[in-house]
């Protein structure tokens, strides 16, 4: 019963907490001055406080959750998984701590904007891949609930 809460709330704040990073990262960088960047950029690394733990959590309840099960909508989240903790782990975090790094140096030149632009499309990728896994949790939690009725 537990994983059943936890899951959704996790997935939820892991969600939220990279759309956060990408809407921040993209207003900044279209409306806001040097070193308002700067503070944004060099937030996000304290930010995998949180996102760290609710991704672990997400997984690890999802594989309790799926009972061995590997095939339908179970399958589609799995398949997904290890490109979203790819994409994470050799895109998202080594970007976002080159791009704090760069930002804290006040080194806006062409390989911080290059480095910008793939963690903006590595972030898009992800949320995307992370709101079709929620779509399809909900949609499994809504057989469960129509089985038990």
């Amino acid at each position: 019963m537990m994983p059943r809460i936890i899951h959704p709330v996790a997935g939820l704040i892991a969600l939220l907490t990279i759309a956060t990073f990408w809407i921040s990262t993209a207003s900044t960088e279209l409306f806001a001055s040097d070193a308002a960047v700067a503070a944004v950029k060099t937030a996000i690394p304290w930010g995998f406080i949180l996102l760290i733990p609710a991704l672990a959590i997400t997984g690890g309840s999802g594989f309790a959750l799926t009972k061995g099960a590997r095939k339908g909508l179970v399958g589609a989240k799995l398949k997904r998984m290890p490109f979203i903790a790819a994409n994470g782990l050799l895109i998202l975090v080594p970007a976002a701590l080159f791009l704090a790094a760069k930002a804290r140096a006040g080194e806006f030149d062409a390989m911080f904007y290059v480095i910008q632009v793939l963690e903006l499309l590595a972030g898009a990728v992800n949320i995307a891949l992370l709101a079709l896994n929620m779509r399809d949790g909900m949609a499994l939690a809504r057989r469960r609930r129509g089985l038990r009725n």
